[in-house]
């Protein structure tokens, strides 16, 4: 099974922003990177994530003003990480579980990645696919 150092791979950016920015300015970021989330950073530890859902929950629902309020007030700060080890089944699972749609990558206590259930969705579907193909192999060849 895939493991998220090999997604990874292929995503090279980590898109973060400070605690005391703005939800207006984090929610630019968001649509100029055309993500739906963000890793909130300071002093190069991970603090939080940003999320549409917490704009959704925490700032529309609540009437707070996106120009004024800090996205440390409406972040999630109870994150969830994953290893560069750890495979994109494990993912789904904990994706699953703790119903969350992105999942910040820590190594030896450094933010390496983000993944995003899309990611592991099609990570998933690559290796159903991989497997189906040796099973056709296999039974083709009289097995």
């Amino acid at each position: 099974m895939t493991t998220i150092r090999q997604i990874l791979a292929g995503k090279p950016e980590i898109y973060s922003i400070a605690p005391e920015a703005t939800v207006f300015e984090a929610l630019g970021l968001m649509e100029e990177k055309n993500v739906g989330a963000l890793l909130v950073i300071k002093a190069e530890q991970l603090v939080g994530i940003f999320s549409e859902r917490d704009y959704a929950r925490r700032m529309i629902l609540q009437g707070r003003t996106s120009r004024e309020t800090p996205v440390h007030e409406v972040m999630t700060s109870k994150v969830f990480v994953i290893t560069p080890d750890t495979t994109s089944g494990e993912c789904m699972m904990h994706m699953t579980d703790r119903h969350i749609r992105h999942l910040p990558v820590v190594d030896a206590g450094r933010v390496v990645g983000v993944i995003s259930i899309g990611d592991v969705v099609r990570s998933v579907i690559d290796d159903l696919r991989f497997t189906v193909r040796q099973l056709e192999s296999y039974i083709k060849s009289g097995g």
